[in-house]
């Protein structure tokens, strides 16, 4: 049986949230944090070994692209923008949200990574 299309997909860029609704009824928002963390790109997803990733809390969407009638291709303020998020990447994202989350929350604490934007530091040269 095929994936359900997504019928609404909505960016609100202020509160970095998501909304997706799909053909079968099922909805909801995700940050944009959480899909940047669970991108399905080779970069995140590495080969079978997804990389964590971390320090993106304060990312966002700064373009939403369509890939033929299957997907969408998104494209992070922090560059990253080589995911394609089929239909059934999005309703598998959306359908256990709360699992993958709390996961990823997991992952970081064991492994001592952040969520926190990683602050540049500007150091001023003075002769």
């Amino acid at each position: 049986m095929p994936a359900p299309k997504v019928t609404q997909l909505k960016l609100k860029q202020k509160s970095r949230l998501l909304v997706i609704a799909f053909s079968d009824g099922t909805s909801g928002e995700v940050s944009c944090e959480f899909l940047r963390v669970h991108s399905p790109s080779a970069e995140v997803q590495g080969h079978g070994t997804p990389v964590l990733v971390t320090n993106k809390k304060q990312v966002n969407i700064s373009n939403i692209e369509a890939v033929g009638h299957y997907g969408v291709k998104l494209v992070f303020d922090d560059g990253h923008d080589t995911g394609i998020y089929s239909w059934e990447v999005l309703h598998h994202l959306v359908s256990h949200h709360q699992s993958l989350w709390q996961s990823y929350l997991e992952r970081l604490t064991n492994e001592k990574g952040s969520r926190e934007a990683i602050i540049p530091m500007v150091v001023k040269y003075r002769p």
